[in-house]
């Protein structure tokens, strides 16, 4: 089978490579050329651990290539994939325009059957807008060819992207009723994974389209519940790991994204309860909950930022700060609404000066915060510093030599946002310690 797939994105990128994996022939598409060459010589453009590996196999192999053509890349693919990017406003609406365009390249184009899936994340309806825009297309060419239109949501952690995607919990794919000629496509199209006995949602194309919001809007209130339980243990004396223990070993819960920290954050979390609370708000039904956890969110990485100043006796005006992790998460160099960002943009507004380091997100976030002072490890971002500041949790963080730390530090403080150390260890290595609700 050929499939297309446009865009080059996170989700592009790794959905293209892995169908590659599969023996399925594919061609991704983006306009960027720079990003085109970039792929063609084998370097990613994003740091996801094993992606590259993947692509360079499948180009050699023939079974992945990359190209800016369009119009060839549609022709070809029997199935096409839209990933472009689906950018977030303010007010939460989602920006459809790079989808509007991928529509109507492809009903200017199509003189025969294709499947056109969206894998970009979408509000509900957006799918009935493609098939709007690609038959306004074939109409202006009185064109009678047929299509189908298919939503086949992402579910991809960053940094376990290739593992999510080749084991995945569950496949949605939602199709127009009656469809069958379409669902039979999409289901060829991920057999290797029927093999797997992997479960599969086969529903409309609306309920395919709301249950990556439902998804995502879930875990993200699981974050921001357990960050409110935090205040309430720095409030009592409790230990919120001990609260987040005691919740997850009942599997009605569950223990997974249970981590009081600073904050969710990335592309998906920040845009996708937005969006849904916009698109909850336009149907007139208040989405009150997930409401409820973008406002916790927002709150805590404040409550962040109260700590180190806290940590820095109320005056961060001229203190050195070390930030170790810029990335939202482990495992990536992703730092779109990253708490590590926002803390030091805060940190900075206050006068406070940044030595930084992250093992993959140092470039993107330099062009961010020029200000700051990017270091080639943890203990150069250490040396002179007021305090110590982990706010992402990669796990060369999870070993720091502290008696080094200690010698070269301007003062013995450790404000621990991922509550990666044990407190007494910390006191009996000689250092102040603030965790997150303990």
């Amino acid at each position: 089978m050929n499939i297309t797939v446009i865009g080059t994105g996170y989700v592009g990128l790794v959905t293209g490579a892995c169908f590659s994996e599969f023996g399925v022939q594919v061609t991704c598409v983006d306009q960027a050329q720079d990003k085109i060459e970039l792929l063609e010589r084998g370097e990613m453009p994003i740091y996801e651990p094993g992606l590259d590996e993947i692509v360079a196999r499948n180009v050699r192999s023939g079974r992945l290539q990359f190209t800016i053509d369009g119009a060839e890349a549609i022709d070809r693919g029997l199935v096409i994939f839209i990933a472009v990017g689906t950018p977030s406003s303010e007010d939460g609406s989602t920006d459809l325009q790079f989808v509007e365009a991928v529509a109507r390249e492809i009903g200017q184009r199509i003189d025969s059957y294709k499947v056109i899936v969206t894998k970009s994340t979408v509000p509900v309806g957006t799918s009935d807008k493609i098939r709007g825009w690609i038959q306004e297309e074939l109409d202006l060419r009185g064109d009678k060819t047929r299509f189908s239109v298919a939503s086949n949501p992402e579910f991809l952690r960053e940094g376990a992207a290739i593992g999510d995607f080749m084991r995945p919990d569950r496949v949605v794919i939602g199709t127009d009723e009656g469809d069958d000629h379409a669902i039979a496509i999409m289901k060829d199209l991920y057999r290797p994974l029927y093999l797997n006995e992997t479960p599969f949602v086969e529903t409309d194309i609306h309920t395919a389209e709301l249950s990556k919001y439902a998804a995502n809007a879930f875990l993200a209130t699981k974050i921001s519940f357990i960050n409110e339980i935090s205040v309430l243990c720095e409030r009592v004396g409790g230990d919120v790991q001990a609260v987040a223990r005691a919740m997850g070993l009942d599997r009605r819960i569950g223990k997974k994204f249970l981590h009081a920290g600073p904050g969710f954050g990335g592309s998906c979390f920040p845009k996708d309860t937005r969006s849904a609370a916009f698109f909850a708000r336009e149907l007139g039904q208040e989405f009150s909950i997930v409401e409820a956890s973008i406002r916790v969110n927002e709150r805590q990485r404040m409550r962040m930022v109260d700590k180190v100043i806290f940590a820095l006796e109320g005056e961060p005006d001229g203190k050195t700060v070390a930030i170790l992790g810029l990335s939202f998460k482990p495992e990536t160099d992703d730092i779109r609404e990253s708490p590590a960002i926002f803390i030091v943009q805060s940190l900075r507004e206050r006068g406070a000066n940044i030595r930084a380091y992250d093992p993959a997100a140092m470039a993107a976030a330099g062009r961010l915060i020029p200000e700051m002072v990017l270091c080639k490890d943890v203990y150069e971002a250490l040396d002179g510093a007021d305090v110590m500041v982990i706010v992402t949790e990669w796990n060369e963080f999870r070993m720091i030599d502290l008696a080094r730390a200690k010698e070269i530090m301007s003062e013995m403080r450790m404000v621990d946002l991922r509550n990666v150390y044990d407190v007494e260890q910390i006191a009996a290595a000689g250092f102040e310690y603030w965790g997150v609700g303990r």
